[in-house]
């Protein structure tokens, strides 16, 4: 009997229906299309406290992007890029995850992690990409071999949330499909 393979996409802006958004929406659906269930936290479900180390206390929003993460096989990340980085609302949901720290599976331990930026311009995308990945590291995860960057400076996301550029199509398609294939493996080897 197999387990279906929980992931949680977070990402996008507050702005609904964002770039970032529907580059995670792409991603999500190859994960579904690989036999996944995805559960989404994007755009205002991400307007959350700033993270206090110093506190307890935890608003909703937080509880829920931390329960979601605790049961999750794998994650995927799409981030706007902000001047040369991430974007402050996807970096605090991100700091949340120390409350996972003392954990059996700390942070991001033994989930594979998509990655995706997007930016108006090749520097901004990928330095945000690279950051993501990093942070990925930090937090024990293991990000999948394709990182998406998309430029939306050379292509554009349609009404539907298409998007133009068949490479950047493709790439976003094979981040979603890595992440389940990896949380496949990695759930094989936990049981």
């Amino acid at each position: 009997m197999t387990q279906t393979i929980q992931v949680v996409a977070i990402g996008g802006t507050t702005r609904p229906n964002s770039s970032s958004e529907k580059a995670l929406r792409i991603a999500a659906q190859a994960a579904k299309d690989a036999g996944a269930q995805v559960s989404f936290i994007t755009g205002t479900d991400l307007l959350m406290p700033i993270y206090d180390t110093q506190s307890t206390e935890r608003a909703a929003e937080s509880l829920h992007l931390i329960e979601r993460i605790r049961h999750a096989d794998g994650v995927l990340i799409s981030s706007p890029g902000y001047h040369g980085g991430m974007s402050g609302l996807i970096k605090n949901a991100i700091d949340y995850l120390e409350d996972l720290s003392g954990e059996r599976r700390p942070y991001l331990d033994g989930r594979a992690v998509g990655c995706v930026a997007v930016a108006h311009g090749w520097q901004a995308s990928v330095t945000t990409l690279h950051q993501l990945r990093q942070i990925t590291h930090a937090l024990r995860g293991w990000p999948t071999p394709m990182g998406a960057a998309v430029n939306t400076a050379e292509t554009q996301f349609s009404a539907d949330g298409t998007l133009e550029d068949l490479a950047a199509h493709a790439a976003l398609t094979r981040v979603g499909t890595q992440v389940v294939d990896f949380a496949e493996a990695f759930t094989a080897h936990r049981n």
